[in-house]
């Protein structure tokens, strides 16, 4: 898809960019992935095999929900400017490939054949595993692929996508429950982070420099938490109860949105940096917080915890077809 560059992946997984060209060198995604998934073991284990029950995970869900994940949404959203105007080709590919993703996921239970299989408040829950992403292993992988440059066009998809995504996620559940869509937004906490966080970027505000280091510890406490709350929550029997949903989630998320995302490459002429970072975009593992956001409203959030485990290790995967096929 990209214009001279024809190298092929030396394995499966395993991508080299050109080196000449300032891009890294050499990228290992079961490695890149490996932390993520482990920590959501660990968070299975000690819930299962020590006296850190279930009672204790269900104070760190609010801890992460409340405060954590939204002050990691709205320090990644903030962290770097975005130039709208000089980047509108990728911003325009970024938010159809988003609307892509959603339009899939909200159409599966209409579909024929599949939509019999799928129950509808399972896949108001699931949905938004479909279409969101993991921001942290994208800016990882930014960089690896792309540069800083890679980071900084990676910086401007997260700020114009996640208050996408975040509303994408919260309009099934808050719709299927009958509690508002207006008010489940207002009060939504990472909607609210995302948004401010997107109006503080845009009038050009700035953290202060020592407010820095606390910010990005919270980020990361977030992050851990986050992915080993999931841990706990999982119950892989509910997975084989929704096979359709599953099968049919994972497929947008892993197979779908990467062959959209090379459509609009062509379709508006991204150069080699823009396509890699789309690519890589298209292809990430869901986001760990889809298990947070289900279980806070309501939802069957053991089931989406074993979707995030699910989708982590697919990632290899689709991140391999994505930059080594697709590109």
């Amino acid at each position: 898809m990209l214009p001279n560059r024809r190298r092929r992946p030396t394995c499966g997984f395993h991508i080299r960019a050109n080196p000449a060209a300032g891009y890294a060198h050499e990228v290992d995604f079961a490695r890149l992935l490996f932390p993520d998934f482990s920590l959501i073991a660990i968070g299975y284990l000690v819930c299962r095999f020590t006296p850190l029950d279930r009672t204790v995970w269900d104070s760190v869900d609010r801890l992460v929900y409340y405060l954590l994940f939204p002050v990691l949404l709205f320090h990644s959203v903030v962290r770097n400017p975005l130039d709208l105007v000089a980047m509108s080709s990728l911003v325009g590919a970024g938010l159809l490939l988003g609307i892509s993703g959603i339009g899939m996921a909200y159409a599966l239970p209409r579909l024929p054949f599949v939509g019999a299989h799928i129950d509808r408040r399972e896949h108001a829950g699931a949905a938004q595993v479909a279409f969101r992403f993991n921001s942290f292993i994208a800016l990882a992988l930014a960089e690896r692929v792309a540069g800083a440059q890679g980071v900084q066009l990676l910086a401007v998809l997260i700020g114009v996508c996640v208050p996408l995504f975040n509303v994408g996620a919260v309009w099934p559940m808050a719709r299927h429950g009958q509690t508002g869509l207006a008010g489940a937004l207002v009060r939504n906490p990472l909607i609210i982070a995302t948004f401010s966080g997107l109006a503080f970027n845009l009038l050009g505000l700035r953290i202060p420099d020592f407010l820095v280091p606390t910010i990005t510890r919270i980020g990361g406490a977030s992050l851990a938490l986050g992915l080993m709350a999931a841990g706990a929550g999982m119950q892989f029997g509910s997975l084989s109860q929704s096979r359709v949903l599953t099968v049919s989630v994972l497929a947008i998320r892993h197979f779908f949105l990467p062959l959209v995302a090379a459509a609009l490459i062509v379709l508006f002429r991204l150069d080699t940096p823009q396509a890699l970072v789309l690519l890589s975009f298209s292809a990430m593992p869901t986001a760990s917080s889809c298990y947070v956001l289900a279980s806070r409203m309501g939802y069957n959030g053991s089931y989406v915890a074993g979707l995030v485990t699910l989708s982590t290790m697919l990632g290899v995967a689709s991140l391999t077809f994505a930059l080594g096929v697709l590109r």
